[in-house]
């Protein structure tokens, strides 16, 4: 028995239409795949950050790192639809992320606030780093579109760079 047009379509390959070249495709949607495992690793961190920050400056950090991590979530949407259109896949589970991830979790049971922030200034940083390489990437591939969204975070991810440097710094 032949399969219906229902069944062809459902059975077909993913074949989003892209001007991109497969090569393309390819390269791009892979980094995008790997930049939000990284925005779910450092989303989830602030958040553990967040939920377990305690001393003196409790409130003024609870919320910092509370905007922080709804402002870093807020891009995972727009990465994993960014790779969609134009062709690739994106994240299928935890353990896909996982195996991707470039920002180091942290499990431990207690970290000093100060650490707190101090490791999060640095994972910001690298971040930067790792949006800034796929800008270049895009850039390589003529990807202007994912190009322009890139430039967007990498201003977001130096703003938070930015408030954790100048919130951690010491008094002389």
């Amino acid at each position: 028995m032949s399969p219906t047009s229902a069944e062809k379509r459902r059975l077909a390959p993913l074949k989003t239409p892209s001007g991109l070249a497969s090569n393309a495709i390819t390269d791009i949607s892979h980094a995008l795949t790997a930049l939000l495992a990284d925005i779910f690793a450092l989303y989830l961190k602030t958040k553990n950050f967040h939920w377990h920050v305690s001393g003196p400056h409790f409130r003024d950090y609870h919320l910092l790192l509370d905007e922080q991590a709804e402002q870093i979530f807020a891009t995972t949407d727009d990465i994993a639809e960014r790779a969609r259109k134009i062709g690739g896949t994106t994240l299928r589970s935890i353990g896909h992320a996982a195996r991707l991830q470039r920002i180091p979790d942290n499990d431990a049971d207690y970290v000093t606030p100060e650490d707190m922030l101090a490791e999060l200034l640095e994972d910001n940083k690298h971040l930067v780093s790792l949006l800034r390489e796929t800008h270049g990437l895009c850039d390589e591939h003529g990807d202007v579109a994912t190009a322009s969204l890139l430039e967007n975070w990498i201003d977001e991810a130096e703003r938070r760079t930015w408030f954790l440097f100048e919130t951690t710094r010491q008094a002389k």
